[in-house]
């Protein structure tokens, strides 16, 4: 079964203490919802052509299904509260090949 992937890339960071309170309420959320951290907000980005250096993060899961409802569930949408307009950010949740 194909992996899902939330894959995050922070545009703007407006308001670092509404960032740092989501990442409190949002990396237990992730957790619960059977998500593997695979890189960090001090995780180097090494940008190209129209690329951000800003944030990237990439979390892993099982399968998509579980990926978009990890995002669904209740404590990551009270993060999502949290966070509010903290940030800007270009979010996606994907598939894998294979």
């Amino acid at each position: 079964m194909a992996k899902g992937y939330w894959v995050s890339v922070y545009r703007t960071i407006s308001d670092p203490e509404k960032l740092t309170a989501y990442d409190e309420l949002a990396g237990p959320a992730v957790r619960a919802g059977g998500g593997r951290l695979l890189s960090s907000r001090d995780s180097r980005v090494v940008a190209h052509e129209a690329g951000n250096t800003q944030r990237v993060i990439l979390i892993e899961f099982d399968s998509l299904e579980q990926a978009v409802a990890a995002y669904e569930s209740e404590a990551y949408q009270k993060a999502l509260v949290v966070l509010a307009d903290g940030a800007e950010r270009d979010f996606r949740i994907i598939e894998g090949i294979g």
